[in-house]
């Protein structure tokens, strides 16, 4: 079987001996992969810079997958349905389970980081992971685990109509967030520094865009009528942003780190309870985001293939995946393309 395997920082390679995956057991299905989306995950692993990495690893976890068989006691999908997965194992039995915060479990497995992920044309996934998609095309299926990073911070976040929100960062996470604000009710202004990636948040969704070195909190204040936000949603990952961005909420307000680093986040602590700031962490998404992303996708709420730059085949990952590595520019998304 064919599949990609990051061997060591800056070290990509397709083999094509990879074993078949078993047949799948109870409760399991065995898939083919049919789009692997391509994150900043997938890139901040090749330079090695990933937290919570190990090597070497199939990479791999926003997937579009297509059901080949299903193991004893699954009913929710068979043969033929295309599905979004839910690429975050949780371990059912630890404290944050049992509360219902399946995505901060003590114990979880990330595809693609933790343990192999999707660039492979076949995989066996716990069939509880598989969201039905019916009606979607590969591409908008494999984009569903962005959008639903989106949708839990937004949650997280809890912005309505009456809250002056910003989104700081226009990838797809950022642009994931703007589309689930704005479904509460709010109109988010993003920041970017990259112009390129601020013409496509507003020629996509028409969103207000600013540049966040021009200025810093004064830009912001122009776009908010004179005040500044009260929710603030971090999805860069950048410890330069997301200190900064302390300094962009107004007292009482809420700023949602949705993007990590590996460092400390500090904050001066006289002004963070003069303000009475709430700071919030969002990660990774639950199974009522990704139906609630999948839900607002099939009813026409957003459509985010435009953000694909680049198809590949799975061949040709080696040579794209560090040219992506190495981009700053308006191709949000690169996709790998299986044939079926």
């Amino acid at each position: 079987m064919k599949g990609a395997i990051l061997r060591e920082p800056g070290s990509l390679v397709v083999v094509d001996d990879l074993p078949e995956p078993p047949a799948p057991g109870p409760g399991e299905a065995l898939l083919a992969v049919r789009r692997v989306g391509v994150c900043g995950t997938d890139l901040h692993a090749f330079h090695g810079r990933q937290p919570f990495f190990s090597y070497p690893r199939i990479l791999g976890h926003e997937l579009a997958v297509e059901v080949l068989s299903v193991g004893a006691s699954v009913t929710h999908i068979r043969p033929g349905d295309l599905c979004a997965v839910r690429a975050y194992i949780a371990c059912g039995a630890c404290d944050a389970c049992a509360r219902g915060v399946t995505n901060a479990c003590e114990r979880l497995t990330t595809l693609g980081v933790h343990v192999d992920g999707g660039m492979r044309e076949r995989i066996v996934l716990p069939a509880a992971y598989l969201h039905p998609a019916p009606g979607l095309s590969p591409d908008a299926v494999a984009l569903v685990e962005t959008l639903g990073i989106g949708a839990h911070a937004v949650r997280r976040g809890a912005p309505d109509a009456t809250d002056r929100v910003l989104v700081v960062g226009a990838g797809p996470i950022g642009l994931g967030v703007a589309t689930f604000v704005r479904a509460r009710g709010a109109e988010p202004v993003i920041a970017d520094l990259v112009p390129e990636r601020r013409a496509v948040a507003g020629s996509w969704g028409g969103y207000r865009t600013i540049d966040p070195a021009d200025e810093g909190p004064a830009a912001v204040r122009a776009v908010f009528g004179g005040e500044l936000p009260t929710v603030v949603f971090d999805a860069t990952g950048s410890s330069v942003s997301m200190h900064a961005s302390l300094d962009l909420v107004a007292p009482g307000g809420r700023l949602v780190y949705v993007g990590l680093f590996t460092g400390d986040i500090t904050f001066h602590d006289p002004d963070f309870h003069r303000r009475e700031l709430t700071i919030v962490a969002s990660r990774n998404a639950t199974a009522a985001d990704t139906e609630q992303v999948i839900a607002h996708v099939r009813a026409g709420g957003v459509d985010a293939v435009p953000w694909i730059g680049e198809r590949v085949a799975l061949d040709a990952i080696p040579e794209a995946l560090p040219r992506w590595a190495g981009e700053r520019g308006s191709a949000l998304k690169g996709m790998i393309e299986l044939p079926g």
